[in-house]
């Protein structure tokens, strides 16, 4: 299937991070079990993304959310901080970053053209979050064509209160890059795609990476959680 790329990374960059904004309407997010695993990754004071818990002192995320867009330099993890279950003026845990682990395979490319099929990252947090306060996310394998999703996320329209857009298809998978029907805006890179099974607790199949166009469809793109992602755990734990 012929992609029309389109594909901009959806990377926010904004002068005031904190500031809240008017937000258009979102699912209920109280929904989703354990969202509040999911947060906002505010990034040396310009940038914005969307990060999920995925041990205590793990989180994932987008790989180009850690790069400067005009420089292309990889920002400090310190400059970093993620906000776990931000709702509002509530945020549930916050804390710094103290490293930073790209997938081997991603190279950054700048004007805002990520380059999809590896932008993915793992982030070590200064000190870890309890697990009674809040539940990392579980993974699990890649989902296929036509199986449904959701995606969690945080965006320049509702920075400070996540939007659960669901249900969401999977189009096309081409090897660890999925297309999806899912809609996302500017500051949901990075943000968890969601298996979500009644009766089930969600799993994160695969992380955002940028919104593009299908012919005159538009649609989000996905990088796969593949077998290097314990090896990128094993790093930065």
């Amino acid at each position: 299937m012929r992609l029309l790329l389109g594909a901009l990374a959806a990377c926010l960059m904004l002068a005031s991070p904190e500031r809240a904004t008017a937000g258009d309407p979102s699912r209920n997010v109280q929904s989703v079990h354990g969202w509040e695993a999911v947060g906002r990754l505010n990034i040396g004071g310009r940038n914005m993304c969307t990060g999920a818990l995925i041990a205590p002192n793990l989180v994932l995320t987008a790989a180009h959310c850690l790069f400067n867009q005009e420089t292309g330099r990889e920002v400090k993890p310190s400059s970093v901080e993620f906000e776990a279950g931000l709702n509002g003026r509530r945020v549930k845990a916050a804390r710094r970053v103290s490293r930073v682990v790209l997938h081997p395979e991603y190279q950054f490319r700048k004007q805002g053209k990520s380059q999809i099929g590896y932008d993915v990252a793992v982030l070590r947090l200064d000190r870890p979050i309890n697990s009674s306060e809040i539940m990392p996310f579980r993974m699990a394998a890649a989902p296929q064509r036509g199986d449904s999703v959701g995606v969690l996320s945080y965006t320049y329209v509702q920075n400070n209160k996540p939007r659960f857009e669901q249900p969401c298809e999977v189009l096309a998978r081409q090897a660890e890059t999925l297309v999806m029907t899912c809609r996302v805006e500017f500051g949901a890179s990075g943000a968890p795609v969601l298996a979500v099974v009644p009766g089930q607790a969600p799993r994160i199949v695969s992380v955002v990476s940028a919104k593009a166009a299908m012919g005159n469809k538009r649609v989000s793109i996905g990088t796969a959680l593949d077998q290097t992602m314990q090896m990128l755990i094993r790093r930065a734990g």
